[in-house]
């Protein structure tokens, strides 16, 4: 029997523009015959030394000396730890950078993709997407509200294979959000849409991205300006703890709603599913509660006929996690990109993930299918002691806020 016999932790400082976050957590398990695997915590409630810390102590409650593959068990225990048996974001981001350091074991013990252990492969290549982020020297407070700059992107992903991308028009989120769209939010969001619609044609669909900064009423007055632009989906319109909130956005529309980046667990989105409140549901699998967590709730909103997009704004671990997901999911609809997973996302891994005319395509290699370069891993420490991403610490003010340059 395999035993898990070590854990080491690393935050990885990401270096300007910071694209996918200031920082990622990587973990790495190793078992006591010397079988290495590699995961991503995606939990930035706290600050990144103190989740290596969490880590720590979940791995020595409820894995050291245990077999990487008793999956369910781990879980189970992690949920349930200190009597909470309730969706606890961080515990579960923690969860799930271990988890998916045992499947990585697990797959290399039996040479296998994580897919194959999952029900193998469904999808021989899987549709991305990218957000339109600046380009080296564009300030990108400046790019976010300039639609012109967004449309030339649109344009040049498209050309470089992309059929579909995702922009955020719609300005600053706080943490006192829901909050009605102000004049100048609802005519801009109608602008961006109608000039990348014109630079884009029918070539690429567009994904209008929002962090749940708007009430239900607000999120419905905006979503009549963009349907004539016919976006695929309108993400997160709503603060994502009240789906019922949500699920009236969903009926007030006919543009698909589509959300989950900050949800955890099966549980929260099994109350998603029963209000109605979105068509496709996108798991970050280091946040979720792990790989097979997450292939339960694709299970699930497949008996709604929701389907799944894996969501992405960390690092490159999660990325491969994803990919495992989308490739044995009957319901995937497309895969969140960075960019084309070059640039730093490339060099954090010794063979980066393989992207090829918009399309993303599966390792065929055991576990996740991807190894981190430690050379890389250890020459960028992070240094700040801003979170992964922060919102707004005031009540939205249009004059202070308008040139929003990101989280």
């Amino acid at each position: 029997m395999l035993k898990l016999a070590s854990l080491e932790t690393f935050i990885v400082g990401t270096p300007p523009p910071s694209i996918g976050g200031r920082y990622f957590i990587f973990v790495s398990l190793e078992t006591s015959c010397g079988i290495k695997g590699v995961g991503e915590i995606y939990a930035a409630s706290f600050a990144p030394e103190i989740i290596c810390t969490m880590a720590k102590d979940v791995f020595a409650r409820y894995l050291d000396g245990n077999d990487p593959f008793q999956i369910e068990r781990f879980w189970r225990r992690a949920h349930g730890s200190g009597f909470t048996h309730r969706p606890d974001i961080s515990m579960q981001g923690v969860v799930s950078g271990l988890e998916m350091a045992c499947w990585d074991i697990i797959g290399k013990a039996v040479d296998k993709p994580v897919y194959d252990l999952l029900g193998g492969m469904v999808n021989e290549r899987l549709r991305s997407y990218t957000y339109l982020y600046p380009a080296t020297g564009q300030d990108p407070a400046h790019f976010y509200q300039d639609p012109i700059a967004s449309a030339e992107s649109a344009a040049l992903a498209v050309k470089d294979g992309f059929t579909a991308v995702k922009f955020d028009p719609a300005g600053q989120y706080t943490a006192f959000d829901g909050r009605m769209p102000d004049l100048d939010a609802l005519e801009r969001s109608a602008t961006f849409c109608r000039l990348i619609r014109d630079a884009i044609g029918n070539k690429a669909d567009m994904l209008f991205g929002t962090h749940g900064q708007f009430t239900a009423a607000g999120a419905i007055r905006l979503a009549k300006k963009l349907e004539p632009y016919d976006p695929l989906w309108f993400e997160e319109p709503t603060p994502p703890d009240m789906p019922e909130e949500m699920a009236k956005v969903a009926t007030g529309t006919s543009v698909p709603i589509a959300t989950g980046e900050r949800l955890c667990s099966k549980f929260e989105f099994a109350r998603v599913l029963q209000s109605g409140a979105a068509a496709i549901l996108q798991p970050n699998l280091g946040r979720v509660g792990g790989i097979l967590e997450a292939k339960k709730i694709a299970a699930m909103a497949e008996t709604h006929y929701v389907q799944i997009a894996p969501h992405l704004y960390c690092g490159p671990v999660v990325a491969a996690a994803n990919i495992q997901l989308a490739t044995c999911s009957p319901n995937f609809l497309i895969l969140e990109s960075i960019k084309k997973m070059d640039g730093f996302h490339a060099d954090l891994l010794k063979t980066p993930l393989q992207w090829d005319d918009g399309y993303v395509i599966p390792p065929k290699t055991p576990g996740l299918g991807v190894e981190l370069n430690e050379d890389v891993v250890r020459a960028h420490p992070y240094e700040g002691d801003a979170l992964h991403l922060e919102m707004g610490a005031n009540p939205y003010d249009p004059a202070r806020d308008r040139l929003f340059p990101g989280g």
